[in-house]
This record gives C-alpha cells, structure tokens and sequence, in this order.
C-alpha cells in the first residue's frame, strides 16, 4: 500500500525525480521529491480542517515563522497529502549549540496572533486532543503502560480555551532551516494556551532529559521577546499542569512506538516512565479505607 501511495504522492510533483522517503510513522508518511517534502497525515485527518491550518501557515504575515505550504491539501488513495519546500532540520548537537534563543524568539512572535487577525475559520489547536490521543492509542498491556494511564488520570480537565495563535505541537523538530528558521507540521495548529507551546520542552526538562542551562536559555529568550505564554515571576503556575501533560503525552508515544517497532525504550523514555511514577506518587489521590 505505500508503495502506491508514495507513487501517488510523487505524482503531485512535476520533477524528474525519484521520491525518497524521509519517514514513516506510523501510518504517516514523508517523502522528498527534489525541493518538495510530501506528507500522508494520519487516516481520518479532517480535510477541511487542515486546509483551514494550511491557510493560517500561507499568510503573508506568518512567512517568517512558518514555512509556507505548496498548495492546497490533496488527496491521495483517500489520504489526505500536503506539500512543501524542502527545509534543513535542526542537528543533532550538544545543548550549547540548540538554537533555542531564535526558538524562543519566534514562539513569542506567533503568539502574539489571535483569532482576531484571522478571517474564519479559525481552528481550535489540537495540543489537548493530541495528549488525549497518544493515550487512547496506548493499547500496550504492561506495568510500564498501566504507569502511563494512572499519570494519565491525574491530570485536571482541561477545556479548549484560548484565542492566541499556537503551533500546538511544538519541539525543536519542527524548526527548519530555510532563509532562516521556519516552523514546520501545523497539524495542531490554531487558536489555545500558549502554554502548551511550552509544555513539551518543560516537560522534557522536569523528567531531566533537557538541562537546565537549554531550558533557561528557550523560557528566557521567549519572556524577553514579550511571549504571553507564562508569567516572567513564575513560570511554572500556569506550566505545571500542561507539562505533566506532555510527559504522558510522550511516554505514551514511546512505548506505543517500542511496541510497533519490536525496540526496547532508551534512556529519555525511561526517564519519561520515571517521571510518569513521580506524577502517579504526587497527584494520584491516597485511597480512603
């Protein structure tokens, strides 16, 4: 079936090229045609929706903080494909040289949108529904997994509020370099928390995967360039609660990814475990005989 759907896909594309796959996750699927990187979205992605995103992603205005899309979203044996230029992702390196002051920089810059600037539809972020998903899609019958639900339960009730404009899925993966650093995958991107923009690399550094030095440098760059996101006095009232988030969000993932994959977790999502169980033992309430 991939096979048709990357030659379906490489069919989008007028080059003289052979279509490379970049990545397969899942049931999505990348691939590289000359400049043009093609994206399968997940089955059941809304259309409609995802155009919406993709018309946030080309306006003028956002050009040098996401990167522009090709075209309108196509379909392709049923899948919904979207294209774009080609992108040099951000190295694997040491902390020191992370980008994370240009990081910090451009997510203060995109929340300063709100729903207002834009005609509607405006989309709802999907980060909410993307941590509630990883769960869902957890079918993993281990210790490991049960740990993962049981952080999972702790977790308050949070409503889809918000009007400033978010990625919704943000991480050092989605920079890309391309005149300058562009934000890529706007899956989830539209109107929430700004704090959840956040709560992955806060997450990562509360499990003890990110140092400290590359967190202060990203939370530091943002308050400086005026990010709405959290509080300069204290960041860590309004992250909290998305943070526990993402770290079931991300263990979660893990362990469905090991399991699919036939791999054993590496240390970050051990971590990520272990920081499930420092959840579990905080906020799970004590039984009551």
């Amino acid at each position: 079936m991939n096979s048709e759907l990357i030659a379906g896909m490489a069919a989008l594309v007028a080059a003289d090229a052979s279509p490379e796959v970049l990545a397969v996750r899942g049931d999505v699927v990348v691939v590289r045609v000359a400049d043009v990187v093609l994206k399968a979205h997940e089955r059941g992605t809304d259309l409609a929706v995802l155009a919406a995103r993709l018309r946030l992603a080309a306006d003028p205005r956002l050009a040098e903080l996401l990167l522009t899309p090709r075209s309108a979203p196509a379909v392709v044996l049923g899948r919904v494909v979207t294209a774009w230029p080609m992108g040099t992702p951000v190295p694997q390196s040491e902390p020191e040289d992370l980008p994370m002051e240009a990081a910090g920089r451009m997510l203060a810059a995109l929340h300063r949108f709100t729903a207002s600037d834009f005609a509607p539809p405006v989309p709802v972020a999907g980060a909410r529904s993307r941590m509630e998903r990883a769960v869902r899609d957890l079918t993993v019958d281990t210790p490991a997994a049960a740990l993962v639900r049981r952080a999972f339960a702790t977790l308050p009730r949070f409503a889809d509020s918000g009007t400033t404009l978010i990625h919704g899925d943000w991480h050092l993966g989605q920079l890309v370099w391309r005149d300058g650093y562009r934000l890529i995958d706007v899956d989830d991107l539209g109107v929430g928390d700004p704090a959840w923009d956040l709560a992955r690399p806060a997450a990562l550094h509360a499990a003890g995967v990110l140092d400290a030095d590359a967190w202060g440098r990203l939370l530091g760059s943002y308050l400086d360039a005026g990010g709405v996101g959290v509080p300069r006095e204290d960041p860590w009232s309004v992250l909290d609660a998305p943070a526990r988030a993402l770290v079931v969000q991300m263990a979660a993932r893990a362990l469905s990814a090991a399991e699919r994959d036939g791999n054993e977790l590496n240390d970050a999502q051990e971590a990520l475990i272990e920081a499930c169980a420092r959840i579990v033992s905080t906020h799970e309430p004590i039984p009551r005989g």
